[in-house]
């Protein structure tokens, strides 16, 4: 996908199609998908019309579907169909009306419903451009509000520090239903005039034939594509001399010391992390374009953007002490979706956002993610960080990935871990049990570890530890 093809008739002929359905400034327009260039044009469209985009990742089930649905209450819903079996059968459930446009492509849609449209800004910039559900919560979905200037200020700023413009040649796989594939993909691809390739899900060999073909030069992916694009090269008999990548990002996951390295080595390339959530736009700290750092440190803070890590009773962190992350800057979210109390529960009155995740900062800036503060384990009265703990079990050669849990059980909290290992690998729960007395002190060694086939993950790579939790009550349960 080129710029140019998305900015002119296509984008006005999808905005002709949102006004024929009577979409209105504040109206709400959901957007069944996965990316394509005719989601890029009627995010474009609907901007245009003041109209709030709500991109929704068409893997999702009916269930969950519904649930945004009747939430959101949008005037019109799109579906990506040409570019998705999953949006197709969404859209053929719900008899939405099929369509093919000769520079649209083929896509679905819904008729005009009976909605409420939220009142215009007067500003442009405090105008909301998109709203997208968070995931991995319980209950009620969640609708985060981002405004123009949020997506504006992130995907400019994602673009300085990437070194983004007209020669860049970006892939772009993360999916533009979350915040990391919209605004640091798509959005700044479109606006430094960069060539970016919509791809609507990853597969190492279509990545790699499109790397070679349209001579990539950015690539933006979860920690598990880049070790699947590797073998894909290695079985090729290729070399990474025969890319034409320039640029490797990580984000939507956590980065482990092994993916790190092994990617560095193979590309000859920095891997440059970054750390952020939905409600953040999504960027809170990047690392710096080429700027190699040793660890798996998520880099300084971006410019205009005020961070503090605070303990728990109420001062700011030392140096190299862990703290709860708190944010604010043009980067916030405006809040969630009329659920004024949620909002002010994680949004105080001077502006300052509570991530809810435990950081430390180094006397450079660079920060480094310890773990979600209600996944923090207190064992024995000792502080347990889950991912330092899968730090060290993902150091293993045979392990691909891991996560701990912590389970309060008799006045106390155990530690669990659950391990995925590579494909064919000769290793058992008692080789890592021996290995983690190795490397880690008493408290912080897992009371269990369970080896999986796969550990449960969403779409975007993004492990699902409310998942293993439930599985650990249920075996208590039953045991």
């Amino acid at each position: 996908m080129v710029a140019r093809e998305i900015s002119g008739l296509a984008v006005n002929d999808a905005r002709q199609h949102l006004i024929d359905h009577q979409v209105r400034g504040g109206d709400r327009l959901i957007l069944v998908c996965e990316n394509a260039c005719v989601l890029a044009a009627f995010v474009l469209a609907a901007s245009d019309l003041d109209a709030w985009v709500v991109p929704v990742n068409a893997r999702m089930s009916d269930t969950e579907l519904d649930a945004i649905l009747d939430d959101c209450q949008p005037r019109h819903v799109i579906y990506t169909v040409e570019a998705s079996s999953d949006a197709r059968k969404h859209a053929e459930q719900r008899s939405a009306t099929f369509t093919q446009h000769p520079l649209l492509g083929e896509f679905a849609y819904g008729g005009t419903l009976d909605s409420t449209p939220e009142p215009v800004c007067q500003r442009g910039q405090d105008q909301i451009f998109a709203m997208i559900y968070t995931s991995g919560t319980t209950g009620k979905p969640k609708g985060v509000m981002l405004t123009h200037n949020n997506v504006a200020f992130v995907a400019s700023i994602s673009a300085a520090n990437r070194g983004l413009g007209p020669a860049s040649r970006v892939y772009a796989v993360l999916p533009m239903s979350h915040a990391f594939g919209l605004t640091a993909a798509c959005m700044a691809g479109l606006m430094t005039g960069a060539t970016t390739y919509l791809e609507p899900r990853f597969n190492p060999e279509v990545c790699l034939n499109t790397l070679l073909e349209q001579k990539i030069t950015m690539l933006m992916g979860v920690p598990p594509m880049y070790s699947a694009l590797i073998e894909a090269i290695k079985t090729r008999g290729l070399r990474p001399s025969n890319l034409s990548l320039s640029y490797l990002s990580v984000g939507g996951a956590p980065l482990d010391p092994e993916t790190k390295s092994s990617t560095e080595s193979f590309f000859g390339l920095p891997l440059h992390n970054g750390f952020g959530l939905t409600e953040t736009s999504p960027t809170i700290s990047q690392v710096r374009f080429n700027e190699g750092l040793k660890d798996c440190s998520c880099g300084r803070p971006n410019p205009g953007v005020e961070v503090r890590l605070v303990k728990a009773d109420g001062s700011d962190a030392a140096i190299g002490e862990i703290g709860e992350l708190w944010t604010r800057g043009p980067h916030v979210m405006k809040g969630y979706f009329r659920k004024p109390e949620l909002t002010q529960k994680v949004l105080n009155a001077e502006g300052w956002f509570n991530t809810e995740d435990l950081a430390l900062q180094d006397a450079a800036g660079n920060l480094t993610i310890a773990g979600r503060t209600k996944e923090l384990i207190v064992r024995s009265g000792f502080n347990v960080y889950p991912a330092e703990i899968e730090a060290v079990l993902n150091a293993h050669p045979l392990i691909t990935q891991s996560a701990v849990i912590g389970i309060s059980r008799q006045g106390d909290e155990e530690v669990l871990a659950y391990v995925q290992a590579m494909p064919g690998a000769a290793i058992s729960e008692e080789d890592l049990h021996a290995y983690c007395k190795e490397k880690l002190t008493g408290y912080k060694r897992p009371s269990k570890i369970t080896l999986m086939d796969a550990l449960p993950a969403s779409n975007t790579g993004k492990l699902l530890k409310a998942r293993l939790k439930e599985m650990a009550r249920l075996s208590i349960q039953q045991s």
